[in-house]
C-alpha cells in the first residue's frame, strides 16, 4: 500500500479506493473487537511465542511452504515499517525513538519479520535522510549516514535480534505510487539495476531473505497478456532473474495485479492469473506470491455489503489468492492488511481474515504468511500497532494477531545476566535479562522466560534489583511493579502459559542508561 500519511493521504483509485481520510492525533477511540476475535487471539498458546531454532540461513520454497536452510518450515509473521519510500528517506519514528528500541519492541511483541518499503530515490547520491533525533545519544550509530547506510544498520540489528527482513520496492520515487513498475523518470533499467544493487549489497547476509519486486501493480498492469510494456508477470520474471543472477539464494516476492479477465480487486491483490500463467524463474523454489487486502477504512468493496458477510470472505480470498496455498501451488504472503478498526465491519473483517490465515497453534508453519500494515501510527487510513506517541502499543489491534504470530528466528545477539528459580513441584522457570540498546539517557532490555520444568506452567513472575537508580518507563508483554530498585514483572494474559521447554519474552524501556544487567529470579505456577 502507498504510504498514507495523515498530512498527505493518497488519492482514490476510481473504482476501488475512497479518498484517504487523514487521522488526527485526537482520532476517535478504537471500538472493542468482537468477542470471537478476542477469544481466538487470547487462545493462542505459548508455542506461538516460544523460541525456535527454525529459520536459520537463506530460505526456499517447497509447494506451499517456505523452508529454512535445513529444510525446516518457517512462518513469516511480521510488520511493515515504512518511511524509506517517503521524502524522509528513512523509516519513520526515529524523530521520537532509537531505532534499536523499535526493533526490540517488535521482537518482544512476537513479530518475526520486518517488511521495509523503499523508493529508488534512496540510491541517489543526493538523497539525505531526515527526521532522525540524535539527542541524548539516540540513534548515535546513524549519524552521518545516507539512506542505504541507515538501512544497513537496521538490517544488521534486526538480524542480531533474530528478525528477518523483506525489502519492498514500494515506489519509483518518493512522489507517489505507480501503476506499472516503471515511469518516464525511472525506467525499467533503473528498477532492475537497483534491485540487483540491493541483492549484491546484502549477499551473504541471510537476514534479508527476499525482495518484494514492486508494490501494488494496478491497471493498466496485466497478468499474462503478453504485452511487455504492461504484463507484470513477464516483468517480474525479468527482474526476478536479474536479482537471482546476483544472489540465487533470495526469495522473490511477486504481488498480484488489480484486474484479470475482467475481474478486479485490491491493487496488487489479484493473483487469479497465476493458475494459467505462473512466474517461472531461472532458479527453482524461489517464488512467493503476495496479496494485499484491506477493510473499509481504506475503501469500500462489494463484498463488505454482501448479506452473508463475513461468511462470504473465505470464498473471496480463495478466488483471488488463497487457492494457490490450498492447491499446494506456492506459498502465499499477505504482505499488507490493516484497518483503523473504527467500524464494526472492519472488526469482523479482521477477525475473519486472521482465522483464514490459519492459527499457528494448530497448523504451525503450514499456514499463510503475513506482515501487518503497519508498525507506524501515521498511516492515515489504517493507523498502526503503535499509538501516536510512537511508544504505546495498541493492544486491541495487536491482540487480533496473537493467534497467527509465530516463533522468532535465531539471532546473533548476546545476552546479559540470567538466573533461575522455582515454584512448587515441577513448576520452575528461568529468566535471562539482556540490555538490547543503551544511549546513556535511557535503555531498552528484553527478558526471556523459559519453562525449565517437566510440565506446562500457567503463570510466571520475574524479579530483579538494580544497583543504580534505574526506573522502568514502559513495559510490553508483561505488567510490573517497582519499589525502590526492585522490579517485579508478571506475565500478560496471553503469554502466561508456557509449555515445558518453551520460552516467551517481554521487554521494557528504562532510564537512565549505563547500568549492567542485574541478576534475575523467576517463579512459576
Amino acid at each position: 500500500m502507498q504510504f498514507r500519511a495523515r498530512a498527505a493521504p493518497r488519492g482514490s483509485n476510481a473504482m476501488f479506493r475512497n479518498l484517504r481520510r487523514a487521522l488526527c492525533a485526537a482520532a476517535a477511540a478504537l471500538l472493542l473487537p468482537l468477542a470471537a476475535g478476542v477469544q481466538s487471539a487470547q487462545a493462542a498458546p505459548a508455542a506461538t511465542a516460544a523460541a525456535a531454532d527454525a529459520g536459520a540461513g537463506y530460505w526456499h520454497t517447497s509447494g506451499r511452504q517456505i523452508l529454512d536452510a535445513a529444510g525446516q518450515p518457517v512462518r513469516i509473521a511480521g510488520i511493515n515499517w515504512f518511511g524509506f519510500e517517503t521524502g524522509n528517506y528513512v523509516v519513520h519514528g526515529l524523530w521520537s525513538r532509537d531505532y534499536k528500541s523499535m526493533i526490540d519492541q517488535m521482537k518482544s511483541l512476537g513479530y518475526n519479520t520486518i517488511r521495509i518499503p523503499y523508493s529508488d530515490d534512496i540510491f541517489k547520491s543526493s538523497t539525505v535522510p531526515t527526521g532522525i533525533d540524535f539527542s541524548s545519544g539516540k540513534n548515535a550509530g546513524l549519524q552521518g549516514l545516507g539512506s542505504l547506510g541507515v538501512l544497513d544498520k537496521i538490517v544488521s540489528y534486526a538480524g542480531q535480534d533474530g528478525l528477518k527482513v523483506i525489502l519492498d520496492r514500494h515506489r519509483p520515487d518518493s512522489g507517489g505510487q505507480s501503476a506499472l513498475w516503471y515511469t518516464a523518470a525511472v525506467p525499467e533499467s533503473t528498477w532492475i539495476a537497483n534491485l540487483k544493487a540491493l541483492a549484491a549489497r546484502y549477499a551473504g547476509q541471510s537476514t534479508v531473505v527476499g525482495i518484494d519486486l514492486h508494490n501494488e501493480p494496478h491497471d493498466p498492469a496485466c497478468w499474462g497478456c503478453g504485452d511487455t510494456a504492461t504484463d507484470w508477470r513477464l516483468a517480474a520474471q525479468r527482474a526476478g532473474n536479474a536479482v537471482l543472477s546476483v544472489n540465487p539464494n533470495l526469495l522473490i516476492f511477486v504481488e498480484g495485479v488489480q484486474t484479470f479477465n475482467g475481474v478486479s480487486g485490491w491493487w496488487g491483490g489479484n493473483l487469479m492469473g497465476v493458475a494459467q500463467y505462473p512466474v517461472q524463474l531461472s532458479v527453482a523454489n524461489r517464488v512467493v506470491y503476495s496479496a494485499h487486502d484491506y477493510a473499509t477504512s481504506v475503501a469500500q468493496q462489494s463484498w463488505f455489503s454482501d448479506p452473508t458477510f463475513p461468511a462470504n470472505m473465505p470464498g473471496i480470498w480463495d478466488k483471488y489468492w488463497g487457492y494457490l496455498f490450498k492447491q499446494n501451488i506456492a506459498p502465499v504472503w499477505v504482505g499488507e492488511f490493516g484497518t483503523t478498526l473504527q467500524a464494526t465491519v472492519d472488526q469482523r473483517w479482521l477477525a475473519a481474515l486472521v482465522s483464514y490465515l490459519r492459527p499457528t497453534s494448530t497448523n504451525g508453519a503450514d499456514s499463510f504468511h503475513w506482515t501487518f500494515w503497519s508498525w507506524n501510527p501515521n498511516s492515515g487510513d489504517t493507523g498502526g500497532i503503535l499509538k501516536d506517541d510512537w511508544q504505546t502499543v495498541d493492544t486491541v489491534k495487536d491482540a487480533y494477531l496473537a493467534s497467527v504470530k509465530a516463533p522468532g528466528f535465531p539471532g546473533t545477539g548476546t545476552g546479559g545476566g540470567g538466573g533461575g528459580g522455582g515454584g512448587g513441584g515441577s513448576a520452575t522457570c528461568s529468566a535471562a535479562y539482556t540490555v538490547t540498546s543503551d544511549w546513556g539517557g535511557g535503555f531498552n532490555a528484553e527478558v526471556k522466560v523459559t519453562n525449565t520444568g517437566a510440565a506446562a506452567i500457567g503463570s510466571w513472575k520475574v524479579t530483579w534489583s538494580w544497583s543504580g537508580g534505574q526506573q522502568v518507563t514502559t513495559m510490553w508483554n508483561a505488567s510490573y511493579t517497582q519499589s525502590g530498585t526492585t522490579v517485579t514483572a508478571a506475565n500478560a494474559s496471553h503469554n502466561g502459559a508456557i509449555a515445558a521447554g518453551a520460552s516467551t519474552t517481554f521487554g521494557f524501556g528504562g532510564a537512565p542508561g549505563g547500568g549492567t544487567a542485574p541478576t534475575v529470579s523467576c517463579t512459576a505456577s
